[in-house]
């Protein structure tokens, strides 16, 4: 009875944020932040009606008519946050993300995910719900199920092993309803050309790792329109690069064998293909140091199930363990060192990066703070908070063709938005600083935020 309580107050939540007396709302004299150029607008008013900026102007003391009020003095305004690479759910390893995933993106003022991976039926079924309102979550771009070698190395997951089973596979998923195809590392290297051709001949993107029987160059070429984890371009970086491709590979053969030449080569290839890059660095921080770092003090941390606390972050521990950190930490640590380097490599050569965690499946990981983390890591890589800021934001709506909709504060534009009480182009650091989250033009107050990380953490202890 505790369970069925909690999620039932969870949906009167739901419907009592998203519920106003007007379909109008004016945040009136705030700070509106241009995220294309870093420029900033003193005291002014953004009109919402139903779920499109309405009308953006000076703020006057002339009274809004039929309008909601919030009072945005002192607060800055910012488009929606976009976490590019996420798992809302992954079979049996990551159960319950309607309840425990989803609100806790919102909670954090991320207003879009794109889902690398998981069931497309329950998928579909989860964004249906949100776009009719009844659940708390984030806008969904959808892939299904991995496409990957057989026996596939991760659940929800497609195994192939011919060109034609790679080409059924990106049929049956598009007819199924998924927005793009992700590729894993298993796929062989014919069913993964296979894959690039019917992508490109049926109009679908292709994004994903870049398989261990292929180069990076290569997928860049074949038109993979986004790389996550770095996957392949170290190796593409180094001078064993065809034995890597082989195996075993891992920091220490990866930071001993480096070379500069090869690295600028290979950035100015992507740059020219505009070869996107989510590099995941949370997750990588993690993966790699995870006997490096107290993790269970992670932001967040406390929302953690307690299946995932209790189990399945000891399970993946373990895995880690036993098969990625098998080199020092010395080498570890430096390859993590280089993997920032290699992000202000790649933004000063032109090839375009968006902030991706993979959240949930990484250990304390956590769904909306964890992005906030990455934010952080873009900075101390050596971009400007602006350009850290646009990789969840501009970014985004860029790679997905939605500039018109997306991406920006601007009249005509989708009412996803985030009220903070600090600006984020001081320090980016200040995108936590959340006084409230409007999500296709639903207003969701700080105490509507803070109920929401209450009802999962209460869910949470129940799983």
């Amino acid at each position: 009875m505790k369970r069925i309580s909690l999620v039932v107050s969870f949906l009167l939540l739901a419907s009592s944020a998203i519920a106003r007396d007007t379909d109008t709302l004016a945040i009136t004299h705030v700070t509106v932040i241009n995220v294309v150029d870093g420029t900033s607008k003193p005291d002014m008013t953004v009109i919402i009606r139903g779920n499109r900026i309405a009308e953006i102007k000076t703020s006057s003391r002339k009274r809004i008519k039929d309008a909601e009020i919030i009072d945005g003095r002192g607060k800055f305004l910012i488009p929606g946050l976009w976490d590019m690479h996420v798992h809302t759910n992954f079979g049996d390893w990551l159960p319950d993300g309607k309840e425990l995933v989803l609100p806790l993106f919102v909670a954090n003022g991320i207003t879009g995910v794109r889902d690398m991976g998981g069931d497309l039926h329950l998928l579909l079924d989860w964004r249906d719900q949100i776009n009719a309102g009844t659940t708390i979550g984030p806008r969904m771009v959808i892939s299904g199920p991995m496409v990957d070698g057989a026996p596939p190395h991760f659940p929800v997951s497609i195994p192939v092993t011919t060109a034609a089973e790679g080409r059924k596979a990106v049929d049956d998923l598009k007819q199924g309803g998924a927005d793009f195809i992700k590729v894993q590392s298993y796929i062989p290297r014919d069913a993964y050309l296979a894959v690039a051709g019917e992508t490109k001949k049926q109009g679908i993107t292709f994004v994903g790792h870049v398989p261990d029987a292929i180069r990076a160059s290569e997928a860049s070429n074949a038109g993979q329109k986004s790389i996550e984890h770095y996957t392949g371009i170290f190796e593409g970086c180094s001078t064993i690069e065809d034995e890597l491709l082989k195996g075993p590979k891992g920091p220490r053969r990866v930071v001993e064998t480096y070379s500069e030449p090869k690295c600028a080569a290979l950035i100015s290839l992507l740059a020219k293909n505009q070869t996107w890059q989510v590099p995941t660095l949370i997750w990588e921080r993690g993966q790699w140091l995870i006997d490096d770092l107290d993790l269970s003090q992670s932001p967040g941390a406390q929302y953690a199930a307690a299946s995932l606390r209790n189990t399945t972050y000891k399970k993946f521990t373990d895995s880690i363990m036993k098969e990625l950190d098998t080199d020092p930490v010395s080498y570890r640590r430096q390859f993590v060192a280089m993997e920032l380097q290699m992000t202000l490599a790649m933004h000063r050569a032109g090839v375009p990066l968006m902030a991706g965690t993979d959240t949930a499946a990484g250990v304390y990981v956590m769904p909306g703070f964890s992005l906030h983390q990455e934010l952080e890591l873009f900075v101390k890589a050596g971009l400007t908070p602006l350009e850290a800021l646009q990789t969840a934001t501009l970014n985004p709506a860029k790679f997905l063709g939605r500039t018109n909709d997306l991406g920006t504060v601007e009249k005509g534009k989708l009412a996803d938005l985030v009220l903070l009480d600090a600006n984020p182009l001081d320090n980016i650091s200040n995108t936590q600083k959340i006084s409230a989250v409007v999500l296709n033009g639903r207003y969701f107050s700080r105490a509507d935020l803070d109920a929401i990380l209450k009802n999962v953490e209460a869910v949470g202890r129940t799983k």
